[in-house]
């Protein structure tokens, strides 16, 4: 049977590491250099974006993270690095969350409330 793209968000979310934007500040704040990716759409990302975010839409997500592709990016070399994957409220990044994790990658999760609960947080964006 097919599924709603909401059906999808969903079995997405019971499948990956949910952080919400504070527990994201923390991580990033933390040392431990994580990854942070931005999947959301180009225009969107240059309204404004978590500084040092990695920009990826997420149409193209699968082949920048998949090493036997000519559009690699060896940014996404070491399997276990801690990724943090957003979108603009948490759906899109569910979903590419879901797909790095079956593509190999371990330490990965989405965050939830995404970009809009990053600003209503008050924390810093680049323009």
């Amino acid at each position: 049977m097919a599924k709603t793209w909401m059906e999808m968000v969903v079995a997405a979310k019971q499948q990956v590491k949910l952080v919400n934007v504070n527990e994201a500040k923390q991580l990033i704040d933390s040392g431990q250099d994580p990854l942070v990716v931005d999947v959301r759409e180009p225009g969107e990302y240059q309204q404004g974006h978590i500084k040092g975010a990695i920009h990826i839409p997420r149409g193209v997500m699968e082949m920048k993270v998949d090493r036997t592709t000519p559009a690699f990016d060896p940014k996404f070399a070491d399997p276990q690095k801690t990724i943090i994957v957003h979108c603009a409220a948490g759906g899109r990044s569910a979903v590419a969350a879901q797909t790095m994790k079956a593509m190999g990658y371990t330490n990965v999760c989405s965050m939830e409330g995404g970009f809009d609960g990053w600003t209503k947080s008050g924390y810093p964006v680049e323009r």
